[in-house]
């Protein structure tokens, strides 16, 4: 346990660390033009409702989800505050939505992200509220909907450490890729376009978010293996995870 605990504050560590100029993640506010703030915001809203409605049925069936729900919420909120900012409008971090979505699905953490973007745009300035619907989009759903698919594809196939390690990391890179496309689509190059746009932001952001992916994949499979000791102990009810 104490090998588990001082491995996590390393990589922790690592995650504030790890470089100082990047240019994507939570999109600023303001930053985006009106129609494009709308467009991701009524495209994030049906996601959202549906979580709305899970994370209902998942705490009137199982009232002890709570504690967990609380537990991946605060860890996504703790990941994803760390940012570094850029002078592009945006910032670099790890997501932390992984984690959740490996436990409770893909919506139930569109909702969770919802919730952690809207307190970071309101208390610590960090991306916006005319750009919540983006920033929710690109964090809140994509991110965790491919966390999800690729653990519930590899969990029987590979060893379980390597489906969430993939899991985390692919989702975070996913997040990093969809952000990158609505800047793209909001600001496309005067001369190659929404393609040439998105190949710079890919190649910018891709110098420190694939570090970064990689170091939030480790810490993601050190917190899930403590909460699978926790479930064996008997503190936590993870279901068949």
């Amino acid at each position: 346990m104490k090998k588990k605990s001082s491995l996590f504050f390393i990589i922790l560590a690592l995650l504030v660390l790890v470089p100082n100029i990047s240019y994507g993640m939570h999109v600023m506010e303001g930053f985006l033009p009106a129609g494009w703030a709308i467009f991701w915001a009524v495209l994030s809203l049906p996601f959202f409702l549906v979580g709305i409605k899970k994370l209902g049925q998942v705490t009137k069936n199982n009232p002890d989800a709570k504690l967990l729900l609380g537990l991946v919420g605060g860890f996504a909120f703790v990941l994803s505050a760390l940012k570094i900012p850029s002078v592009t409008g945006s910032c670099s971090h790890p997501t932390g939505v992984g984690l959740g979505a490996i436990f409770f699905g893909p919506t139930i953490m569109t909702v969770i992200g919802t919730i952690v973007l809207l307190f970071q745009a309101l208390f610590l300035a960090h991306g916006g509220i005319t750009t919540l619907g983006a920033n929710v989009f690109s964090m809140g759903i994509i991110g965790p909907f491919v966390s999800y698919g690729i653990f519930r594809g590899l969990k029987n196939k590979v060893n379980k450490k390597a489906a969430v390690f993939l899991a985390s990391a692919l989702g975070n890179l996913a997040t990093y890729c969809i952000t990158s496309l609505e800047l793209a689509l909001a600001f496309p190059d005067p001369v190659g376009g929404v393609t040439a746009s998105l190949t710079k932001f890919l190649l910018v952001f891709a110098l420190t978010q694939i570090p970064l992916a990689i170091a939030e994949g480790l810490l993601t499979v050190i917190v899930y293996n403590l909460m699978v000791e926790y479930k064996e102990k008997g503190v936590l009810k993870l279901g068949n995870i």
